[in-house]
């Protein structure tokens, strides 16, 4: 084995280590990684592009992290709460809430936006925070712990009942090509027809449950906040 070509592992352990610039880093190690196994210049830089065309979606992915950061950077985190607590009615469920209906109906037509990296905690667990602060209370730790798992949970549900209701896309694709191997044949359109009264039970189900625990959580959390007439 040539020991030699893993000296791009050594460089990407010292040049973070160090605190160098993470891009430049890591196509250093490739470079040195490429030269010394007796790559060419060219066919490194060949194999480079291939590799990114081939995995494009997780450039995407990276670059939606990037954008939401430089977006929380300036203010989105604050933007998003200051916008709900303009409702003095709303509690962390209902946000939840409304969150999941406006993710299923997106899921249908096979739009993502980030999901629980980009969107849910930069956008819609400061707005849970915000409601519980137009509420007059100071947001209890645990509480928000249980938010996080309440908003990341309505995502899960939604997306994965929503996105079948999509023709073509790659859930329906998947359980058209099940029924096929078992020799059963079925429309896509059928399918999402049969799919449609599944997401609309499932994301309501999903709604009562998290909008009634919010309330116990409301309870359990602030109950020496409540005045005489407890939760409004």
């Amino acid at each position: 084995m040539n020991w030699l070509s893993l000296i791009g592992i050594v460089i990407v352990i010292l040049g973070f280590a160090l605190k160098w610039n993470s891009i430049l880093v890591i196509l250093l190690a490739a470079s040195v990684t490429g030269l010394v196994s007796g790559i060419s210049p060219v066919a490194l830089l060949e194999t480079i592009g291939t590799t990114f065309v081939a995995n494009r979606n997780m450039a995407i992915f990276i670059i939606v992290m990037l954008v939401t950061g430089t977006l929380e950077r300036n203010g989105l985190r604050e933007a998003a709460a200051g916008l709900i607590g303009k409702f003095k009615g709303a509690t962390s469920g209902v946000v939840i809430g409304i969150y999941g209906v406006m993710r299923a109906i997106f899921a249908a037509f096979n739009v993502g936006f980030g999901g629980v990296a980009s969107f849910v905690r930069p956008v819609i667990m400061p707005m849970a925070e915000g409601a519980i602060k137009a509420r007059g209370h100071e947001p209890n730790e645990d509480h928000m712990e249980e938010l996080k798992g309440m908003a990341s949970g309505m995502e899960n549900i939604t997306w994965f009942f929503g996105q079948v209701l999509f023709v073509g896309g790659s859930g329906a694709l998947l359980v058209q090509g099940t029924l096929e191997g078992l020799g059963i044949h079925v429309e896509l359109i059928d399918l999402a027809l049969v799919e449609i009264p599944v997401c609309v039970i499932a994301t309501i189900l999903a709604i009562l449950y998290y909008y009634i625990k919010d309330r116990q959580m409301l309870k359990k959390y602030y109950k020496d906040e409540l005045g005489k007439d407890g939760l409004q």
